[in-house]
């Protein structure tokens, strides 16, 4: 059975972590495939936006898979890709991160590499790394302090707790609680939104973004300035122009 099922349907790509019986726990075919995903998703003209979540009701992803060595998952994760990590903010293609039940660990740390969080009622979320002798190095040590501050990031970091859905909203590391049956179907509303945008814009903005953290705010601003005059030299902004002028819904066309 594939750990990683991807599908593609109307520039939407849904790609679901599929280990429910492991509580979609990272082992390294898992990671494997992921990867082989993100490149294609990354590179596939049919794809603009994804949803990413987990099979099952009990768990986005509870992590690494703690039967497996940390030794063997970095290892084996570099030998078998022969190529550069890819991951979700490297790819300028928005990605939505769909969070049912325990989302602790890697799978947290995979789900702050996504743009947007939507989360179910019964999600958990935490870094327990330090209660069983290792680091939350997958990204949450660089990143948690940057996306809720310092004091919340020490507090799940150094005390490895556990935070339901409602505390994570508070606190900005989610963008929006529903109810465990309106997952999917929020994820994928907002997903049809950003379909419908100008694709090379939406990308334009996340990259803008994403870049942005590292530089100055006079060098974010250049930086913006030099993606504005690309994206006028772009069909599709032209049409979008046309679209407006004419009263009617454009027809992006990603060039």
């Amino acid at each position: 059975m594939q750990c990683v099922d991807y599908q593609i349907k109307d520039k939407i790509a849904v790609i679901t972590l599929n280990r429910p019986e492991s509580l979609n726990a990272l082992n390294k075919q898992m990671n494997y495939e992921l990867q082989d995903v993100m490149y294609d998703f990354r590179d596939n003209d049919d794809a603009w936006v994804a949803v990413l979540t987990g099979a099952g009701a009990r768990a986005f992803s509870a992590g690494a898979d703690i039967k497996e060595s940390i030794t063997s998952l970095t290892e084996g994760f570099y030998i078998k890709t022969n190529r550069e990590p890819l991951r979700f903010d490297l790819i300028w293609k928005p990605v939505i991160a769909a969070i049912n039940g325990f989302c602790l660990g890697g799978g947290l740390e995979l789900a702050l590499t996504c743009d947007l969080r939507i989360a179910s009622e019964t999600a958990r979320f935490g870094t327990p790394e330090v209660r069983i002798g290792t680091l939350p190095a997958g990204g949450a040590i660089d990143r948690l302090p940057r996306f809720i501050g310092r004091a919340k990031a020490a507090e799940l970091m150094l005390l490895g707790a556990q935070i339901d859905a409602r505390e994570a909203l508070q606190i900005g590391l989610i963008n929006r609680v529903v109810a465990p049956e309106a997952l999917m179907p929020a994820a994928m509303d907002w997903a049809k939104i950003i379909a419908s945008a100008a694709p090379l814009t939406v990308r334009a903005v996340k990259e803008g973004m994403l870049k942005g953290y590292d530089m100055t705010l006079e060098e974010s601003l250049r930086h913006e300035g030099k993606l504005l005059a690309q994206i006028r030299t772009t069909e599709d902004f032209l049409e979008g122009a046309r679209a407006f002028k004419e009263k009617r819904e454009p027809r992006w066309r990603a060039r």
